[in-house]
């Protein structure tokens, strides 16, 4: 088992907010965007961490960077407390909350980095070498933006110099938020692509914020995922659509709709009730709704293949995360 990077404890955060109840009249709500949560990150993976708006990605992501204080609870990186050990902690991570804030618009890409990195410590050749290596590994040198001034950035651009400046100490932890929100397919696939490298090159424990279920079935070794402060299932993305019952479907394409009907039939006859009969073009799909379809399909094969009817192509439908997101967390968008 990899060491782990992140681990969290139990951590709570409440938030107190005005609510109006006239014109002059108001009263103190508490929101509870935290209610004692617990994970661990490993080096070497990236967990994502899902949920719908308000559901505390963003407030469990300030605490781990010491931005926030937790009201209870702790969180350890590379074993330094985040609340005994914030100075300790800031010199192991690199976070990304944004791709806009925090840059000096009017220097360029590479000037920008320079001052970061001194602010990190970085001297002399050292810092300049370094500097050429993340411009080049995040791609602005081939975009021929490092000596661009920043006001000039596209939203691509952007979002790759933040992830520079995560980048530049080479913190072995990584705390992304949203780090592809807003950008174009290019540029997004740029940001998750240099994350899975930097985790299988240099073993890096990764949290990442995501509302994209694409983008983290694609990225994310194990997903947590968050609603109203608590954290209510945790797996691989297949461990999570396991979750989600109704869902998985062996479908047959057969040439002709007598012979579908025939199967429909035969797969009636055999205890097999949730069948439906779908045209698609020249082919009629017979979709069978079963609970483990690796273990039917093999019975299913063998009622067709007895009964001579030809098969031109199987496949078998999985729930998809945002399925299981929409089933556990019961939102809608």
């Amino acid at each position: 088992m990899a060491k782990k990077g992140i681990e969290v404890r139990e951590l709570v955060k409440r938030y107190s907010t005005k609510i109006r109840k006239g014109f002059l009249r108001s009263e103190t709500k508490v929101i509870e965007a935290l209610r004692g949560i617990s994970f661990d990150v490993h080096h070497g993976e990236v967990v994502g961490l899902l949920g719908p708006n308000g559901a505390g990605k963003t407030t469990t992501i300030k605490i781990l960077a010491t931005l926030l204080l937790p009201d209870s609870g702790d969180a350890f990186i590379e074993g330094y407390s985040v609340v005994k050990e914030p100075h300790k902690v800031r010199e192991c991570i690199g976070v990304m909350l944004t791709v806009e804030k925090g840059f000096y618009p009017m220097l360029t890409g590479k000037e920008n980095l320079e001052y970061f990195g001194r602010l990190y410590g970085l001297k002399g050749n050292y810092l300049k070498k370094r500097v050429e290596e993340i411009l080049d590994l995040v791609g602005l040198k081939e975009l021929g933006a490092a000596d661009r001034i920043y006001e000039e950035y596209s939203l691509g651009m952007r979002a790759r110099l933040s992830l520079a400046r995560a980048l530049l100490p080479n913190p072995p932890i990584l705390l992304l938020d949203e780090p592809t929100l807003g950008l174009d397919p290019p540029s997004a696939r740029r940001i998750r692509e240099l994350v899975k490298n930097l985790v299988r090159k240099d073993g890096k424990a990764v949290l990442y914020t995501t509302h994209n279920m694409f983008e983290a079935e694609i990225i994310c070794d194990r997903i947590l995922l968050i609603d109203k402060g608590v954290i209510i299932a945790s797996g691989t993305p297949a461990e999570l659509k396991k979750l989600v019952r109704g869902f998985r479907a062996i479908v047959l394409k057969l040439r002709e709709e007598v012979i579908a009907n025939k199967l429909i039939k035969i797969l009636n006859t055999s205890g097999y009730e949730k069948i439906s009969k779908i045209k698609e073009g020249e082919l009629v799909n017979v979709k069978i709704l079963v609970e483990d379809p690796e273990r039917e399909l093999t019975t299913i094969l063998k009622l067709a293949t007895s009964h001579g009817l030809e098969i031109d192509y199987i496949a078998i439908q999985e729930p998809s995360l945002e399925d299981v997101f929409i089933e556990l967390t019961g939102a809608k968008e």
